[in-house]
């Protein structure tokens, strides 16, 4: 991680022997303030991160700092250190066990490489305009994967499905298909399997560049964080502490990936919605003319196949879209369209093909949980393939008229 600033390390009088670890890594330069002065540090400094030490500090002073440091651009990561009360949105936890210092450094570093994504984002926007982690709402942005069987799991995914889209898995297999086939931002992983099965599952977790960097919170007390997971958390007992601990980290991540598909869509010079990771409007109604242009003036399929999601959980048809963009073929595209459905082209394919790959897709959505009482949103699938005599307007008027006749 390159250099990006100091480090302000706020705390009582006493000097953190976490300061003292950032000292003997020789990474950053360390500044100290005591809490009356962190404000006026924050301004002077231009610190690249906080860490707070929380073992001594009210809520009110912790809530202003936050403010304070949550207004900052580019992401200025605010580290709480044993915090002792509810924190904000914004900050994230960190807790001190079984001695691994380094445990610190990583957290900091996975944040700071985060900072350094925005401030690139920034940079490259044409129109400045803010963009900050404010923008993320987890129940709305976010999707975290619970793994377990246990007697908690009930009540984890609850509280969970409360605040956030929620994927559950009953096994660590049915957990893997998860990962790679859907974005996930965080895991949370509970009751039901043994030390050795969690240790290998976190171990995999560490040696796969794609989820590294995961926030994982895990139940088990009888765990100690050996592995590479810069946002691993051990956080055994009361439900509510295991949903606290995880939202802010599960929220940063989701920043992240929201940050990646912006880059994304400057890479694509405007042809790419930054949310979805799917074809603006305008770009795709280009795209289809031609294709539709190209396959009757060459011959071959081509398939359309629209997804119409419940409107009561409005959030559903951007996970749906996130995972037609990560799953679709490179030869597809699609689209979000006004009133919320998505399109999608495949390319070189009839329409028993079509229906198949549209069964795969609806197939991953269907496990998602979208609001209270893992209330879940199964998009209608309607599709229509390119006849000798149609036109780009002929066949999307046919698929509407194909989705009028589903729904009635």
């Amino acid at each position: 991680m390159s250099q990006q600033g100091p480090i302000l390390v706020v705390s009582t009088a006493r000097r953190p022997s976490f300061a003292l670890a950032l000292d003997e890594a020789r990474l950053f330069p360390v500044i100290e303030s005591e809490w009356a002065d962190a404000p006026r540090a924050i301004e002077q400094v231009q610190p690249a991160a906080v860490l707070a030490a929380m073992s001594e500090v009210d809520q009110a002073r912790f809530a202003a700092l936050a403010k304070l440091v949550a207004a900052r651009q580019p992401y200025l990561p605010l580290i709480s250190v044993d915090p002792l009360i509810a924190l904000p949105d914004n900050a994230i936890p960190f807790f001190q066990t079984r001695g691994r210092a380094d445990r610190l450094l990583a957290r900091l570093n996975s944040a700071l490489r985060i900072r350094s994504l925005h401030a690139t984002v920034m940079r490259r926007l044409v129109l400045a305009k803010p963009i900050g982690l404010s923008d993320i709402e987890t129940a709305r942005d976010a999707t975290v994967l619970l793994i377990g069987r246990g007697g908690t799991y009930p009540t984890l995914s609850v509280s969970l499905g409360e605040r956030t889209g929620m994927v559950g898995a009953l096994s660590i297999e049915a957990a893997a298909r998860h990962l790679n086939t859907r974005d996930i931002d965080g895991i949370v992983l509970s009751e039901g399997f043994s030390p050795r099965v969690i240790d290998a599952f976190l171990t995999v977790l560490s040696e796969d560049a794609r989820f590294r960097n995961l926030p994982v919170v895990v139940t088990s007390g009888n765990l100690a964080p050996t592995h590479d997971l810069p946002n691993l958390e051990i956080i055994p007992g009361d439900p509510a502490q295991v949903v606290a601990t995880a939202l802010p980290l599960i929220r940063q991540h989701a920043f992240e990936a929201h940050l990646s598909r912006a880059l994304h869509a400057l890479d694509a010079e405007g042809l790419i919605d930054a949310r979805t990771g799917l074809l603006t409007k305008a770009a795709f109604d280009r795209d289809f003319a031609t294709a539709v242009y190209h396959t009757a003036e060459r011959g071959g399929g081509l398939s359309v196949a629209r997804f119409v999601f419940d409107p009561v959980h409005p959030r559903a048809r951007f996970d749906g879209a996130r995972i037609i963009s990560r799953l679709m073929r490179q030869m597809d595209f699609g689209v979000v369209q006004l009133d919320g459905s998505v399109m999608v082209v495949f390319a070189e394919t009839d329409l028993k093909t079509a229906h198949m790959i549209a069964r795969r897709l609806s197939s991953v959505m269907r496990h998602t949980s979208h609001g209270k009482r893992d209330a879940r949103s199964e998009p209608a699938v309607t599709l229509a393939t390119l006849m000798p005599n149609d036109s780009a307007r002929s066949l999307l008027a046919r698929l509407h008229d194909e989705s009028r006749r589903a729904a009635s």
